[in-house]
């Protein structure tokens, strides 16, 4: 089984704006607090969505890449861990009504 490095970048201008980085792949997926920012989604990227203390966060690709695809899912798995809500459920959709994404 493969281990993944991921890394965060944080702003503290911005918060709940992170981008998760993969430390060995070109891997980059924006977070948001979908509950405290307006978000519109990048029709190009690769969304899902999960909720975490009440908020619900999105997870955007940054230029995927088909090789990258499948570290998305780990690396959300990751952020729900450094923000301590380890049992997060990854979402396909965007779960607010009137907000569904194709994906």
């Amino acid at each position: 089984m493969e281990h993944h490095v991921f890394l965060l970048s944080t702003d503290p201008n911005a918060p709940c704006q992170d981008v998760i980085h993969s430390r060995d792949t070109p891997l980059k997926v924006k977070v948001f607090c979908v509950t405290e920012k307006n978000y519109t989604p990048n029709p190009n990227e690769i969304q899902l969505f999960g909720y975490a203390y009440k908020k619900l966060y999105a997870f955007e690709t940054m230029n995927i890449s088909p090789d990258d695809a499948l570290d998305v899912i780990s690396a959300i798995q990751w952020y729900a861990d450094y923000i301590e809500f380890p049992d997060m459920e990854i979402l396909p959709q965007d779960p607010r009504i009137g907000h569904s994404v194709a994906i």
